[in-house]
């Protein structure tokens, strides 16, 4: 299996999200809680359309929150994405997922969130 990218470490937001960038948060906690997973995440596209998704941990798929939420937005005729958001327990952002992210939109910021929506950081490098 090939490594995890490396992933710059989330900064603090100096101020609050945008409406839309706490939407994907929301989103992103709703798909966690849903299920009961470890991460739920969700995206925002170049027209404005939200993908959310939790992980997935089967016996012949594992699959990473941002990753799902990527690959359903690309499956829908994403071409660019305009912010990301993650809700894990985890202290840092998963390089798989920062990965899938940075496939679609170089710039985006990728948001990480605690299960109880306070946002902890935001990765935009």
């Amino acid at each position: 299996m090939p490594e995890s990218p490396a992933v710059p470490a989330a900064r603090p937001t100096g101020s609050e999200l945008s409406a839309e960038d706490g939407k994907l948060v929301i989103l992103a906690r709703g798909a966690r809680g849903r299920v009961g997973a470890v991460e739920g995440a969700a995206v925002r596209d170049q027209d404005g359309r939200t993908y959310a998704a939790a992980s997935v941990s089967l016996p012949s798929l594992t699959i990473t929150a941002l990753q799902l939420a990527v690959a359903s937005a690309a499956a829908a005729g994403a071409t660019r994405l305009e912010a990301a958001a993650v809700v894990t327990e985890a202290s840092t952002l998963d390089g798989a997922g920062y990965a899938a992210v940075r496939d679609l939109a170089a710039d985006a910021p990728v948001h990480v969130a605690a299960p109880d929506g306070t946002v902890l950081g935001t990765v935009t490098a």
